[in-house]
């Protein structure tokens, strides 16, 4: 059988569940999730090979409408580039619920020429399943979508119907990438979002988007990795949020990390973090291009 290989962009406002949804397809943790809306700050690449088929999935930051900051006009824009020229457009809606920042995504994604396949996540949530039908046919009047299709990225509940579907959208096409790569994205970066992800996981509201993860060392000997992390942040008083009561905090950031890079890398991690201030950084151009937030 001739091969099959194409892009599947995943879009949608913050929060709705495209990372969940990316780790779900893959069957490991690639990209990194919480309940904080913005958690992906880049386009990550995850690709599955299975059979003939591969799908290179891109997982975006959530488009949303504060552009304050120079971080925030950085991830709409990773939003809006991963969905040109793609295969297909995967637009991610919560249950019930439309926002002004879906519209936003709509406006992005009718000007593509890719077809649109809208997916209505967390179904697992709806209480009454009757519900569902009358918010499917309202969404239905929003935009000639290809397809509908609910589903739960966190219980897998719909997923199966959801592959064979984007299956159906690619083209014939020899690989792009190796049958055992799983992404674009270095051992590196991966290890910094792991900090990050535990980072907010941990602090709720309290230290929301003013913090990044910088990765200074990362040795591979064969038998242990060791990585040296430096946790940026924009003020002393977020320094002292972060290493927490004598140190207990960064002490269970580590921890949590630690292990998730274990499974990921499949080896014995050392992990070493500090804590700086560099103020001001996540609306500083220049530094944010230095710490990896660039055009890719």
């Amino acid at each position: 059988m001739p091969q099959r290989t194409g892009f599947v962009a995943i879009v949608g406002r913050p929060n709705v569940g495209k990372s969940t949804l990316l780790n779900r397809i893959l069957g490991q943790k690639l990209s990194i999730t919480s309940r904080k809306p913005q958690t992906t700050r880049h386009q990550i690449l995850g690709i599955k090979t299975e059979d003939d088929i591969q799908v290179v999935y891109v997982d975006t930051p959530g488009m949303h409408k504060n552009q304050e900051k120079a971080i925030n006009r950085y991830m709409n824009k990773a939003a809006t580039t991963a969905v040109k020229d793609v295969d297909l457009i995967l637009m991610i809606i919560d249950r019930t619920r439309w926002t002004d920042e879906d519209d936003m995504v709509l406006e992005a994604v009718k000007q593509q020429r890719a077809p649109v396949v809208l997916v209505v996540n967390k179904v697992d949530f709806i209480q009454d399943k009757n519900d569902l039908l009358p918010y499917l046919e309202k969404v239905s009047k929003r935009h000639t979508f290809d397809q509908i299709i609910p589903i739960s990225a966190k219980t897998g509940h719909n997923i199966d119907r959801l592959e064979h579907l984007i299956e159906s959208y690619l083209p014939e096409n020899q690989y792009f990438y190796p049958e055992d790569q799983i992404t674009d994205r270095s051992s590196r970066f991966l290890a910094a979002e792991l900090v990050r992800e535990k980072i907010m996981r941990q602090l709720g509201d309290e230290l929301p988007y003013a913090m990044t993860v910088e990765i200074e060392e990362f040795k591979h000997d064969g038998r242990i990795i060791e990585i040296s992390a430096l946790i940026l942040v924009e003020r002393a008083s977020q320094k002292r949020i972060v290493i927490g009561e004598a140190g207990s905090r960064l002490k269970q950031i580590g921890q949590d990390a630690r292990k998730d890079m274990e499974l990921l890398f499949d080896c014995k991690v050392m992990l070493n973090m500090w804590v700086k201030v560099k103020s001001n950084w996540s609306d500083d151009e220049r530094a944010l291009r230095s710490l990896g937030y660039d055009d890719q």
